[in-house]
């Protein structure tokens, strides 16, 4: 009896040590690895909503909503302005000085100027059609407003706002991202393409594939190791090198992203998924990514915006009534938002 009774406590004693490797891989992985919501902010009001960005001088998040832009607390939650007087807004950047601010309004066909502090528009600049992604490049001190029906970039001096050129792409641009070393790069959502392009010059360098990657939205870099982060659909992040173009990595996310970020300090990267989740990538080398989280957020949360200093993620969110039926014009609608469910969810670590 003492040698069966030893002999079952070997064997599952080596059992366990065989298990150890995949029962530490899925506690490393688990559900939130430490992150987690922790506050909503409900906003209410109505109509849907687009980008988000914070100010990294002020600290406060903007919402594009439409014909307006939130300006939120991030402290509080509390809304602190509303910038109005839009038709279709889309995203929100700012400069390097810390004074101006940039609107795309895709509604109107304008990049909108604004004062940072006191929260007001200051001037209008004409773009091509539906101006949609927008970036402010510092190298340069540019903006660039991506014209997704268009297919075109729209360059703008931010010395005397004046258009310095429009240069046409080889697609409908998605989101963009800056190297601040003067390279551009945007994704093609319809092609399926990575576009490099020369800031100083404003020309367009190469167009590189995106495989596995499809209808590539959100983009975010690595400016140090020139890397760049693509979510695509088909639940799969691309990571590209800046330098040549080369898709060296590929990672699992979750379905219906809409938007990336990188954290330089943590070495974290992030997508906002539509299907209610939020992955936490990390870079465990230029070239080696690991899933480490798949945080719950909430159903349509697909955008966001990474606070740098604080870690913190905010994304928007709602929740939807009935589909309306489809016409003619319009046969592919999207559910109504119901009145009153805009949040703001808060996601960290405490």
């Amino acid at each position: 009896m003492l040698k069966d009774g030893l002999l079952r406590t070997v064997v599952l004693a080596f059992a366990c040590l065989l298990l150890l490797p995949s029962v530490l891989k899925a506690r490393s992985i688990g559900t939130s690895d430490g992150y987690r919501v922790l506050s909503k902010w409900k906003i209410g009001g109505e109509g849907g909503w687009d980008y988000m960005s914070v100010d990294p001088v002020t600290r406060e998040l903007y919402v594009a909503r439409g014909p307006h832009v939130l300006v939120l607390n991030t402290s509080t939650g509390k809304v602190i302005a509303d910038i109005t007087g839009f038709k279709g807004t889309h995203g929100v950047v700012f400069d390097s000085m810390g004074k101006l601010g940039y609107i795309s309004d895709g509604g109107s066909n304008q990049v909108a100027v604004f004062d940072r502090h006191a929260h007001a528009v200051l001037a209008r600049v004409s773009t091509g059609v539906n101006p949609d992604g927008l970036l402010y490049e510092p190298f340069t001190k540019t903006v660039w407003a991506f014209n997704g029906r268009s297919h075109s970039a729209t360059v703008i001096d931010t010395r005397d706002n004046k258009v310095l050129v429009t240069i046409d792409l080889p697609g409908k641009p998605e989101f963009p991202a800056s190297d601040s070393k003067g390279s551009v790069f945007v994704n093609i959502e319809d092609k399926s393409l990575l576009q490099h392009i020369d800031a100083k010059s404003m020309k367009k360098l190469e167009a590189w594939p995106l495989a596995p990657c499809e209808s590539p939205s959100g983009l975010a870099i690595d400016a140090q190791h020139e890397k760049l982060f693509s979510v695509c659909d088909g639940k799969v992040m691309t990571v590209t090198n800046g330098k040549n173009g080369k898709v060296e990595a590929t990672v699992p996310i979750g379905d219906g992203p809409d938007a990336a970020a990188f954290d330089p300090m943590r070495k974290l990267v992030f997508s906002s998924n539509g299907e209610g989740n939020l992955t936490v990538v990390r870079q465990d080398s230029p070239t080696k990514y690991s899933v480490i989280a798949n945080v719950p957020t909430q159903r349509s949360a697909r955008t966001m915006a990474l606070d740098e200093k604080t870690g913190r993620i905010y994304l928007v969110a709602a929740e939807f009534g009935p589909r309306p039926k489809p016409t003619a014009t319009n046969p592919h609608p999207w559910p109504t938002i119901v009145p009153g469910s805009f949040t703001v969810l808060v996601v960290g670590k405490e």
